[in-house]
């Protein structure tokens, strides 16, 4: 009788680990939640023409920037000078990772950014006192409300040429390329258009309006959520991919059924 209580004691504990898994799972929700909440925070506290702002921008321009493009932002032989580029140019280059770049290449690549958000507008801030240029938009054109079917069109007309209609992006000219666009953030997308990042035209409000671009950014974030109805995507890159699906799958299934029909006839 004793020895069926103390199995039955035995078999109510928790396992050691599970409270190891409960810490763990508990630390990484409340980190992640922390980071959301203090990247928003971030953008709507940093007051961007705030002399403090504007100084603690210009000391990690110097720290991380200067050797490139100058003490001054006035451009070197290694880097561009970035007087009039806007604060947002800065924020897309810095923000999505491409500055500082990694090596010299073709262009700039995506990674992992460097920064803080509050650290990215500080350095925005710093570019922007400089001379006018490109702004970061107005929140109101980024929350992917506008009219998809009209932001389509668009994209199709100005933007498909390169990036693809299905926003998966694209090979072009000396190992450049047109990058994908899915799971890119609203502003980074708006913030490309008025920029011209790398061999992007830019696209400013006398051409595409501002409520324009926020009916293309509706558009892809509606393609990005949206499912593949009409099944496997092929990486959504063209007729050459479905063209070589149908021929290499589609076409030796074909050959191998009819192996395997005359070998039964036989």
């Amino acid at each position: 009788m004793a020895r069926a209580k103390k199995h039955l004691r035995k078999s109510g504990r928790r396992h050691p680990l599970a409270t190891v898994a409960l810490v763990a799972i508990g630390l990484l929700v409340t980190g992640g939640a922390y980071a959301g909440f203090s990247q928003t925070s971030a953008t709507a506290e940093v007051d961007m023409k705030a002399p403090s702002t504007i100084e603690a921008g210009q000391k990690l321009f110097g720290a991380n920037c200067a050797t490139c493009h100058g003490m001054n932002a006035q451009g070197t032989k290694d880097g561009p000078t970035l007087v009039g580029v806007g604060a947002a140019a800065v924020h897309f280059q810095v923000g999505t990772g491409r500055m500082p770049l990694a090596f010299q290449g073709p262009q700039g690549m995506v990674k992992p950014k460097q920064f803080t958000e509050e650290q990215t507008l500080e350095l925005a801030a710093y570019v922007a006192s400089l001379a006018p240029g490109p702004s970061i938009p107005d929140s109101k054109y980024l929350q992917a409300d506008g009219d998809a079917a009209k932001g389509g069109e668009i994209f199709r007309i100005n933007c498909a040429m390169c990036h693809n209609v299905a926003a998966a992006g694209g090979a072009l000219t000396q190992g450049k390329f047109a990058p994908k666009l899915t799971g890119v953030a609203p502003s980074h997308i708006y913030e490309a258009m008025i920029t011209g990042p790398q061999n992007m035209p830019v696209f400013n409000d006398a051409n595409i309006s501002p409520q324009e671009k926020a009916d293309i950014i509706t558009y892809l974030k509606y393609i990005e959520n949206k499912p593949a109805v009409g099944g496997i995507t092929l990486g959504s890159i063209g007729p050459v991919a479905e063209g070589l699906f149908i021929w290499v799958i589609g076409l030796g299934i074909v050959i191998a059924f009819t192996v395997w029909v005359t070998a039964k006839s036989n």
